[in-house]
């Protein structure tokens, strides 16, 4: 790892505070003063953890809704669980899929995993004993993206290269729904009531669908470039998509919000010809937005005043995912490099 000094070609240049650096950070004993004397703020080990174990480029990566565990779902055909407290050690290996998992999410009571794959099939597993419990087999390629419903029935949407959507209840066999569009869907989720469902693809739109009509019945425009990742803002107003055209943009998603639904861009991240499916995430208060980046930095946003408030280096390849531990000052980084790290923010 680089530690850049102040200065130079390297340095980071942010308005406002400066932002943190993991580089600098030593190891130090729990909740010890940091290096700059400062306190601790959570109740990681150290201010900074290297998850290792993946062999290969890791693509996403959620923390459980308890914020004691995460999942990560790699290349190597593996989903890991990892305790995010002490030594984080990787304690349960889901094996199954027959190629890359690209997309992972917990269920909202954390019992289980849904996971999206280039196997062309979904797949559930119960967190408690490490077993598949679903296996979903109806997409014709790739499946790039999944979402579990946050109330009501147990549904999950997925999204495809093979230009639909499919709705599944977990409680049945098949899909309950498809969802027919011209192009690859590389990005989908469910609106905060689960009777609209999201995605976004290869034509650079959002498209809302209406479950009960089966058809779409709004179409936001705004991206210049493919939709790589999207999020629902914990409150459930807001929709953040991260775009091949290093943009973010935020959608107000209420009924009767004004035609131009798109409130915030958010600049800084990058994409590149690898053309992985970045994703993007919300803090628990929704204060701040986090993005995967090309340039091996992880990207945080504050969505009041647009500004990055976070640079951080370290990963030694394209950052994948990022996401908010949902009860402490924590991120939580996946990389091409094989490896994540946690750090206090």
């Amino acid at each position: 790892m680089q530690v850049f000094p102040g200065g130079g070609e390297n340095a980071l240049s942010v308005v406002g505070p400066r932002p943190m650096e993991w580089s600098t950070v030593p190891y130090s004993s729990p909740h010890a003063p940091g290096p700059n004397g400062k306190q601790r703020t959570s109740s990681l080990e150290s201010p900074i953890m290297l998850l290792a174990g993946h062999q290969s480029a890791i693509y996403t990566m959620k923390f459980n809704p308890e914020g004691s565990v995460i999942a990560s779902g790699s290349h190597d055909r593996e989903i890991f669980l990892w305790n995010v407290h002490g030594d984080c050690k990787n304690f349960m290996v889901l094996k199954g899929h027959k190629n890359a998992v690209l997309d992972l999410h917990w269920t909202t009571d954390g019992t289980q995993i849904v996971s999206a794959s280039p196997d062309k099939t979904l797949r559930a597993w119960d967190v408690e004993t490490g077993k598949q419990i679903k296996k979903m087999v109806e997409h014709l390629s790739y499946v790039n993206s999944c979402c579990p419903s946050r109330r009501g029935p147990p549904l999950v949407v997925s999204g495809s290269d093979d230009g639909t959507a499919k709705l599944w209840d977990m409680r049945q066999r098949g899909s309950i729904q498809t969802f027919p569009d011209k192009y690859q869907i590389t990005a989908v989720s469910f609106s905060d009531a689960s009777d609209k469902i999201y995605t976004g693809g290869i034509d650079n739109d959002v498209k809302v669908w209406d479950l009960r009509k089966g058809e779409v019945i709004m179409t936001l425009q705004g991206h210049q470039d493919m939709i790589t990742g999207m999020q629902l803002s914990p409150d459930g107003s807001y929709l953040l998509t991260n775009g091949m055209d290093c943009k973010l943009c935020i959608w107000d998603m209420r009924p009767y919000a004004p035609q131009n639904r798109c409130v915030k861009v958010l600049e800084g991240h990058q994409h590149n010809f690898e053309k992985n499916l970045l994703k993007c995430n919300w803090s628990a208060d929704g204060s701040k937005v986090t993005a995967g980046s090309s340039d091996r930095m992880v990207y945080i946003w504050d969505t009041t005043t647009r500004r990055i408030l976070y640079k951080l280096p370290g990963h030694n390849g394209s950052v994948n995912e990022c996401g908010f531990h949902p009860k402490e000052p924590i991120i939580g980084s996946c990389s091409s490099d094989k490896q994540i790290y946690l750090g206090e923010i």
